[in-house]
């Protein structure tokens, strides 16, 4: 997936540079951005920004100072959603800060304090290019995506633990992934562990190494995933999964940042970013006893948040068709998706997230009947009974409700739901029963998996594999 919010401050780019200033910064802006070999335009009004020359900028720089009326929040609102793919970062005066935290809820990737200097300019220049350096990224048309982003490269500058929360398959390791390549060196390791896909027994020994003979099997030394990561960035996926015992050593590791292998006496020091990432609310996992308060105080430094694709349908669109061109490269087209199939898909609540969406599309793009994506290749109208769930409502392949309760939307989210409990169970049957390499095809854990078929039985699904 890629992003709106990282441009390359590069060679060919050309900025905008809107208003003025009353000090050097206006001089200094213009001068460091030429440095870079970029083209600059001046604008001294909105009036001036024409919607051709904004379309063929990648940044805009906008000093607030210049626009003291009440409209200036409205326009660059504006600004901002006719064209989500440009880069606005307001120039604030040190007075007027608060002005900066509302324009970065507003939509803008970054600002700048005014007066600043050049070392100050070259390091917000430098994130906007470390940002389309990382491998993994967001769709971010959203205002929510937008704030996301703007706060994920503002952290990744700091050294202290970041704990990303959401629900499952919004995309929490892409994001650890995204914070690791905008701010480490392109030879730093990245290790992610899944503390819930791995025994209690075996946890302890991954993470921190053992030495020769600590445990029955130990035949050689082992570094763990502290000592891998060492100088990179370590992942501690679904750490709300983490056993109590576990915790307080993890705790330890983290205050005095050394690790002990299993059966060794030597202190290995450590330079480890630490990531978090949980679908669970752990201050609730603290009230109820399951996590240590401590532990989580340590962890949450600096939270993020990813909200789940139901609450960022702007996001649904470009990430489909983003993803489209993940999945098929071969094609030659970006519009792949008729108008149907676009409404189905913004029609859709998205339980699973992008997981989900990837998901559908992958199928899609195998099963559809001709060139292009219709709704029912989605599974979100199914095209007759058979496929159904035996007792539950489904749509006709011209989207006629069969169930007079259901019309409009609620056809459409019902059928995608249904649609998708089929896909869990015919996956598992494909699979003789296997729910584990079932769950590996649905690009979900086997805890997630027992979860979702205990949801299942609970909306009346008859399950029989």
């Amino acid at each position: 997936m890629s992003t709106s919010q990282s441009i390359h401050v590069a060679a060919a780019s050309k900025v905008i540079i809107l208003g003025h200033s009353r000090d050097d910064g206006y001089s200094l802006l213009t001068s460091g951005l030429m440095q870079r070999d970029c083209q600059v335009i001046h604008c001294a009004q909105f009036s001036e920004l024409s919607t051709s020359l904004i379309a063929q900028a990648n940044l805009i720089f906008v000093f607030v100072s210049s626009f003291p009326g009440s409209g200036l929040f409205a326009r660059i609102g504006a600004m901002i959603g006719d064209a989500p793919d440009i880069s606005v970062i307001p120039v604030v005066e040190y007075a007027d800060q608060q002005k900066a935290a509302a324009l970065l809820e507003l939509g803008c990737v970054d600002y700048l304090l005014a007066p600043f200097s050049a070392p100050q300019l070259n390091a917000l220049l430098q994130r906007q290019e470390s940002g389309l350096a990382a491998e993994e990224s967001f769709v971010s048309c959203s205002q929510a995506g937008r704030r996301l982003l703007a706060m994920a490269q503002r952290v990744a500058l700091a050294r202290a633990p970041i704990l990303i929360t959401g629900e499952t398959g919004t995309g929490k390791e892409m994001m650890a992934r995204y914070i690791h390549r905008f701010s480490a060196a392109d030879d730093a390791p990245f290790i992610a562990v899944n503390c819930a896909a791995i025994p209690e027994q075996m946890l302890e020994s991954l993470l921190f190494g053992h030495e020769r003979g600590a445990f029955t099997g130990a035949t050689a030394a082992q570094p763990g995933k502290f000592e891998l990561a060492n100088g990179g960035t370590l992942l501690l996926d679904e750490i709300g999964e983490l056993p109590l015992g576990l915790q307080a050593k993890l705790l330890r590791v983290l205050q005095e940042q050394r690790v002990e292998r299993l059966g060794g006496h030597k202190e290995i020091p450590l330079n480890v970013r630490i990531i978090a990432a949980t679908n669970r609310d752990l201050q609730q996992e603290v009230a109820e006893g399951r996590f240590r308060a401590d532990l989580m105080f340590r962890l949450d430094v600096l939270p993020l948040h990813i909200c789940p694709l139901r609450e960022r349908k702007e996001d649904v669109l470009p990430l489909a068709r983003r993803l489209i061109r993940k999945h098929a490269p071969h094609e030659q087209r970006d519009d792949l998706l008729t108008p149907a199939a676009c409404d189905a898909l913004l029609a859709h609540d998205w339980p699973g997230n992008v997981r989900e969406l990837e998901n559908m599309l992958q199928r899609a793009l195998v099963l559809r009947n001709g060139l292009f994506i219709q709704p029912q290749d989605l599974g979100l109208a199914l095209p007759a009974t058979r496929g159904a769930i035996p007792g539950k409502p489904y749509v006709t392949e011209s989207g006629a409700d069969l169930n007079s309760e259901m019309c409009g939307k609620a056809a459409l989210r019902a059928s995608g739901k249904w649609a998708e409990y089929q896909h869990v169970i015919d996956t598992i049957r494909r699979f003789g029963g296997h729910k584990a390499k079932a769950a590996e095809s649905l690009g979900m854990t086997p805890r997630a998996l027992r979860y979702r078929l205990t949801a299942m039985r609970e909306q009346g699904v008859q399950i029989t594999f």
